[in-house]
């Protein structure tokens, strides 16, 4: 499927002809934040409004940009269309795309005036468009009713899927309800067939002496959240308690889940798997590792992680300062008492929770 911005594959040569041809059907705020990045007028430049990889794959001239302005809710295949543009360009090439996050398709549908029902309404649309794709079994009624089209998708999945397929986040900006982001080739795609869409997921993260663990956890965050961490961070920094400051892709029940230790208690099954303990630190990406003192760092890797951390029983705040010095404070007194730090640990955790009703950072 293809705009009449370029009816052929043929790309045009007429600086004049291809803006002005641009801003009809699209706008002047939509050209200017695009051309701020890349020079939309040059033959080099491919711009298309297509969800078919086919038109990818087979354009016969030499590209160092691709410009699509067909919504990404409307590709089939998402992540195979996004390595197929990462195969036709080179280390920092450009590649913007444009999409309609789940918050902008709710406030734009006609039926979201309407109270009570906009809500229902919205409910039975969200599992439809956003939950089937994803379900096995369902995912072929979905396909077969909506042919890949009005996907429902969050700015956190689409840029994610983005740095998965080995492109850079460098920009985004809403115009007219569509989210336009631009990227930049930084390396081959990861082919991620393992993706994680399910309630029940597992995070890549550092045990004891190192070695990388699966831990498991509700899922709180969109889909291929994991790949925006570094983004987030280079965005927003971290917060006093430590996480990502206004991370996006946090869902609205994660944070419930999350205040309440309830995204958490699926840990029991690393518990279980002897890969973590009930006291113990917080079980971090290596990302996380390479901010804290190198001298926690190698206290932290001669013991297992574990569930509740020593914040917790030591009734600290959840900023950075106050949860890296109670884990320094608990590492120090495992290493002099390795058994009976962890029984009292745990005993002071859980009287903070219950009667002081402490909770997460």
């Amino acid at each position: 499927m293809e705009s009449s911005l370029q009816k052929n594959i043929q790309p045009l040569t007429d600086s004049y002809t291809v803006k002005q041809r641009f801003i009809e059907n699209y706008n002047v705020d939509v050209y200017c934040f695009i051309t701020k990045y890349i020079d939309i007028c040059s033959q080099k430049t491919l711009t298309l409004a297509s969800t078919n990889v086919f038109n990818i794959i087979n354009y016969p001239y030499e590209i160092n940009g691709f410009i699509n302005l067909s919504k990404v809710n409307n590709i089939r295949y998402i992540n195979k269309f996004f390595e197929s543009v990462n195969s036709r360009l080179i280390n920092g090439n450009y590649y913007i795309i444009c999409f309609e996050t789940i918050t902008t398709r709710k406030e734009r549908h006609r039926i979201g005036n309407i109270p009570v029902i906009k809500n229902i309404w919205f409910i039975l649309e969200f599992i439809f468009l956003r939950m089937f794709p994803k379900i096995w079994g369902f995912k072929k009624i979905y396909f077969l009713v909506t042919r890949g089209r009005n996907r429902l998708l969050s700015k956190a999945e689409v840029m994610g899927r983005l740095v998965s397929c080995g492109f850079k986040i460098e920009a985004s900006e809403a115009f007219n309800g569509l989210t336009y982001v631009v990227t930049t080739k930084v390396k081959e795609p990861e082919f991620n067939f393992n993706a994680s869409y399910g309630p029940l997921f597992k995070m890549k993260r550092i045990g004891k002496q190192g070695k990388e663990i699966g831990v498991y956890k509700f899922r709180t965050m969109h889909p291929y959240a994991e790949y925006l961490q570094d983004y987030v961070l280079n965005l927003n920094g971290y917060a006093e308690t430590g996480k990502p400051k206004d991370d996006f892709r946090l869902t609205p029940w994660g944070r419930f889940l999350r205040r309440y230790w309830l995204d958490e208690l699926p840990q029991l099954i690393n518990v279980i798997k002897g890969e973590m303990k009930l006291v113990g630190v917080r079980p971090i990406s290596k990302r996380y590792m390479q901010d804290i003192p190198k001298d926690l760092q190698e206290l932290r890797l001669k013991f297992k992680p574990g569930c509740i951390p020593p914040y917790v029983a030591l009734d600290r705040n959840g900023d950075v300062n106050s949860v890296l010095q109670a884990e320094r404070e608990y590492l120090e007194e495992k290493v002099k008492k390795p058994y009976s730090t962890d029984i009292r640990y745990f005993i002071k955790s859980v009287f903070n929770i219950v009667f002081k009703r402490k909770r997460s950072a």
